[in-house]
């Protein structure tokens, strides 16, 4: 098949787009600086955050170059059904959240961070182990989204890849460092209708540039029976089922979803996450099915290396005008991550990090800021280090979200049950990564009696996960009977066989033992906890009032 030739931009050209895109993403993070910075307001802009605002930034929070590449890259290796699995799953965990959510900022109105919840429920473990998790998955969140912008330059212009990194790296930094969440929020609506904008013209020229849809007719000779299987059990086995796992770990542990969530108005959470439901499914699909196309065609991924497929089909398909239209999308996406992934890490640090540790009495918020912008360029630092190993991005969100699947009933139990102990949550959670790990990467052989009992725990795991997404809408009666029916209904499937699948496993058997031994452990608890206790102990740092919410007024209109 003929393939038109990539274009590529000059040196010139490429320094053009960036130094404007940053530059007047710069300014607007400076119209809602303020000379004398607000601590509290630097991590949940005052909690007043309204609509238009906030379901921008969740849908552009959630929306990643990385998911645009990893769906293009699960429509490659896959087929068709691909970016559903990849788009669809992920869209409908945005929903699953904020049944939840609304619970959470019930429990702790005035919280920057869940683990600062956990603190006040628990202890210093507990907070430890959900601040920790959620630091080594910023921190790789910002590497993926950082290779995925040295990808879109170095296969775009004469730069190099880790030149390409540097130039995202620090053109994010420069506008998230002065004003933090704020600025991060305000940008995210700007990059959100940019994105939308370019996805509905860009999709489709491809599309047709592609000769589309005969290629799918003569190009079909290029996938296997399972790629062209809509209902592939491949596809749903390995990219499906785990990342409906990934991805509900990802909403309840994510940093860069709670401060959306303690951001946001509270009237207004709902009709935020339905919103963000919609806008991420329908462009992250549509980007995936580029990957489709790739697979029809035939063609092969740049250096080997599936990262590149995207902008690779860019360069091949479209004109001058619409690549620089594509970049410009690509690189808010990867931007709208980036900056979040900075501001949820500084909020780590500034108050679960040194906010806690001195006392919320004792805490500086001048001292609070100072760590929050240190930890940005540090944090910077770290991911442009790990980026020059250019490690696969969809391979990166699956692993984090399964490792986060330890952590999910725990907490999700900790709001809800009173009998939950910090010995339960803590040793649940051990227990359940000194599983994950050997049967992640294959430490321990799974044949015979092992690989049995690995299904019946990932069987559980199973009614593990529909029982919670159940629970949250319908509550407990209805999770647990939901979740037996469906442990019952894939046994007779999965065990044998499931731990054939290992990243799907890994992830099952992640949560049913944190869910078993946190059950069990807190069982035999006869004290009861006070939730209102929660709400006395997490609260603003700063006396000074944020009075100046990012855009409150104007986008909270309904």
């Amino acid at each position: 098949m003929n393939v038109p030739e990539e274009v590529q931009f000059g040196v010139l050209t490429v320094v053009v787009i960036l130094v404007l895109f940053y530059g007047i993403t710069f300014l607007i993070s400076t119209r809602i600086g303020k000379k004398e910075e607000n601590a509290d307001g630097y991590m949940t802009a005052g909690n007043n955050i309204g609509f238009g605002i906030s379901a921008a930034s969740m849908t552009a929070t959630w929306i990643w170059a990385s998911s645009m590449y990893a769906s293009a890259t699960s429509g490659y290796t896959y087929g068709i059904s691909g970016p559903i699995h990849y788009g669809l799953w992920g869209a409908l965990m945005i929903l699953f959240i904020y049944p939840f959510g609304r619970r959470i900022r019930t429990v702790a109105p005035k919280a920057h961070t869940l683990a600062e919840v956990m603190y006040a429920r628990h202890g210093r473990s507990s907070q430890v182990m959900l601040a920790g998790s959620n630091v080594v998955g910023s921190v790789i969140s910002l590497m993926s989204n950082f290779i995925a912008g040295g990808a879109l330059i170095s296969l775009l212009s004469p730069f190099s890849f880790f030149q390409g990194v540097i130039a995202v790296a620090g053109g994010v930094l420069l506008y998230t460092l002065w004003s933090g969440f704020r600025a991060s929020v305000l940008t995210d609506f700007v990059q959100v209708v940019a994105m939308l904008g370019a996805v509905v013209i860009i999709v489709p020229v491809i599309f047709f540039a592609a000769d589309f849809p005969a290629a799918f007719e003569t190009g079909a000779a290029n996938l296997t029976p399972q790629q062209g299987n809509f209902f592939s059990s491949d596809a749903f086995l390995n990219q499906g089922a785990p990342y409906i796992a990934a991805v509900l770990a990802y909403a309840i542990g994510n940093q860069t979803i709670a401060q959306r969530l303690f951001a946001v108005r509270e009237d207004l959470i709902k009709k935020t996450f339905v919103t963000a439901t919609f806008g991420y499914g329908a462009m992250v699909i549509g980007v995936g099915m580029l990957g489709v196309l790739a697979l029809y065609l035939g063609i092969e991924p740049a250096g080997g290396d599936v990262n590149n497929l995207v902008p690779q089909m860019a360069a091949t398909y479209l004109t001058p005008a619409l690549l620089v239209l594509f970049f410009v999308m690509i690189i808010g996406a990867l931007s709208s991550t980036a900056d979040s992934d900075l501001a949820a890490l500084s909020s780590i640090v500034m108050t679960d990090g040194y906010g806690q540790t001195v006392g919320k009495e004792n805490a500086n918020p001048k001292t609070m800021l100072l760590i929050g912008r240190i930890t940005m360029i540090v944090a910077t630092a770290a991911a442009v280090a790990f980026a020059s190993l250019q490690l696969s991005i969809l391979d990166l969100l699956v692993f984090v979200g399964a490792l986060w699947g330890a952590l999910v009933f725990p907490v999700i139990a900790s709001f809800y049950w009173d009998r939950v102990t910090n010995k339960a949550f803590t040793i649940s959670v051990v227990a359940a990564l000194a599983v994950f790990l050997p049967v992640r990467f294959s430490l321990v052989p799974l044949d015979g009696a092992l690989g049995i009992v690995v299904d019946v725990l990932a069987v559980i795991g199973v009614g593990v996960v529909i029982g919670l997404m159940a629970f949250g809408f319908f509550g407990a009666r209805v999770g647990r009977i939901a979740g037996a029916v469906a442990a019952l209904a894939s046994a007779p499937f999965a065990i044998g066989t499931l731990h054939e699948y290992t990243t799907l496993t890994a992830s099952l058997v992640a949560y049913s033992v944190s869910t078993i031994v946190c059950t069990a452990i807190s069982m035999r608890n006869r004290e009861r906890f006070d939730f209102a206790l929660i709400k006395q102990r997490v609260g603003d740092f700063d006396e000074t009032p944020d009075d100046e919410p990012v855009a409150a007024g104007t986008a909270s209109t309904t």
